[in-house]
């Protein structure tokens, strides 16, 4: 299946089903003189707009790597998305607007039967391009069609008010118009507020899944000359475009072309099942040295008197040097960080006077196991 053509056949499919909305709409708002209505069909025409730019978005995002953008384009359909958040907020905020100027105008609507008909069509056919976009959006993880697909099922709920309001309307004249395009109004710059704020998480870079995260460690760790798999890093840059590294702890007797073999199988697992392109970093690791296996045993004490420490790794002594490295992962939750840091790493030159500790502090990235 081409993803790209796919979501601009279901935005298509989008723009014509908003047009006719917008134009059945439109008729039956003017000629009932309700603003509800008309600011309905003008919500239907920023759909339509939207799913024009994911079209445009879609595209643009499909463009080639070069020179200046070398990760490619991908990161384009986010801003689409923030886009169409725009739109929707300004399609919020005039509703809200002309809602309360018709409430002090006291502009007063008129009903039909065919009316009813039109805006209970209307309802349906919305909860169809809803739930058909929020389908496809998440088949083909496109966060503009699942932007598009939350709108529309906003849409059909506010249509159903605007259809309650009408019948209420006509047969106890109660007048609910004004009512009603605020409470549209305030639906529509909610539903704004969360595709903006969704577009903006991807585009500032979120974590890894969790689940994700997990798989892939378990996956790496599956060779057998991996002793454990940390630091693992992922940036998406779109759709099937993921650059990222990790480092996995290895013997340290291992000959360069055994860790080159093991790294380049990686990677290609990685790809192959993942479309993630990795870089393979090396912990070299000394398990089988006493002195080592004690050093680290100390260091884990310490460690365990801080809750928010959540990983130790990289761990090795380097005898020649009388130098022992290691990492340590906190909880984002932790504050006092260096404080800690510190602590630990005056209590293990305070046990081992004769050696040089080298501490790097991680965050972390990615679901630490």
């Amino acid at each position: 299946m081409n993803r790209e053509k796919e979501i601009v056949k279901v935005s298509f499919i989008g723009i014509i089903g908003n047009v006719l909305l917008v134009v059945f709409k439109a008729i039956v708002g003017i000629f009932a003189h309700s603003v509800s209505i008309i600011l309905d069909a003008v919500n239907n025409l920023t759909d339509a707009l939207s799913s024009g730019i994911t079209i445009v978005g879609t595209k643009l995002s499909t463009k080639r790597p070069d020179k200046k953008h070398p990760y490619g384009h991908g990161r384009v359909e986010y801003l689409t998305s923030a886009i169409i958040a725009v739109i929707i907020l300004a399609a919020g905020g005039t509703a809200i607007y002309e809602s309360i100027k018709s409430l002090i105008d006291k502009t007063e609507a008129t009903y039909e039967i065919y009316s009813f008909v039109i805006i209970g069509v209307a309802v349906l056919v919305k909860i169809g391009l809803g739930l058909f976009f929020r389908y496809k959006g998440k088949k083909l993880r496109s966060e503009p069609l699942k932007g598009s697909g939350i709108d529309a099922l906003f849409d059909a709920i506010l249509s159903l008010s605007t259809l309650v309001g009408a019948i209420i309307s006509k047969y106890t004249g109660v007048h609910l118009e004004g009512y009603l395009g605020i409470l549209i109004g305030l639906f529509i710059l909610k539903s704004g507020i969360d595709v903006l704020r969704s577009s903006f998480s991807l585009i500032i870079g979120e974590r890894i899944d969790p689940a994700l995260s997990k798989q892939l460690k378990e996956e790496i760790k599956g060779f057998p000359e991996v002793h454990g798999v940390y630091d693992l890093i992922v940036n998406n840059y779109g759709e099937h475009r993921s650059i990222g590294s990790v480092h996995i702890g290895v013997d340290e007797t291992l000959q360069a072309k055994e860790i080159q073999r093991i790294e380049r199988e990686i990677q290609e697992l990685v790809f192959t099942k993942y479309g993630i392109i990795l870089t393979v970093g090396i912990y070299a690791e000394n398990q089988s040295n006493e002195l080592a296996v004690k050093i680290k045993e100390a260091l884990m004490q310490e460690v365990r008197k801080y809750p928010t420490i959540l990983q130790i790794h990289g761990f090795y002594l380097d005898e020649a040097k009388k130098t022992v490295t290691f990492d340590i992962v906190f909880d984002f939750e932790e504050k006092d960080y260096q404080n800690i840091k510190n602590s630990i790493l005056q209590s293990l030159q305070e046990a081992y006077p004769n050696f040089h500790f080298v501490c790097v502090i991680d965050q972390d990235i990615s679901l630490s196991i």
